[in-house]
């Protein structure tokens, strides 16, 4: 990103702009994009792992709806804590709230093509 690039993502940012919540949404998956699956070598955001976002910028909340590839996961009890301390290091999240749901079950298709890319299947 050059200089005027982080310029008007700044001046985006300022209050009353409107843009505040989409940049601390786009915050929070750049750090969900460094969790990765225990079993398979891409991120959790674009393994399709995460299956709803909800940001509160004004109260600096983050719920978060995801699942694992598998319910027998051995990680399974410890993985939401994992995810939710990449969220915490966030600037301007004050609570993180981890649901992990099995319904949908994970499947590929929700692989991004990034995932799907990195994963030799495009």
């Amino acid at each position: 990103m050059n200089t005027f690039d982080w310029l008007k993502r700044a001046e985006e940012a300022q209050p009353g702009s409107g843009t505040t919540t989409e940049l601390l949404e786009e915050r929070v998956i750049d750090a969900l994009r460094t969790v990765f699956d225990p079993e398979i070598p891409v991120n959790i955001y674009d393994l399709g792992l995460v299956y709803g976002l909800d940001v509160d910028e004004a109260e600096g909340r983050v719920g978060i709806r995801m699942t694992l590839t598998a319910p027998g996961c051995p990680v399974a009890q410890t993985f939401p804590a994992t995810v939710e301390d990449a969220v915490f290091s966030v600037s301007g999240v004050n609570d993180v709230h981890v649901e992990l749901v099995w319904d949908p079950p994970w499947s590929r298709d929700q692989m991004s093509d990034a995932a799907r890319l990195q994963l030799g299947m495009l």
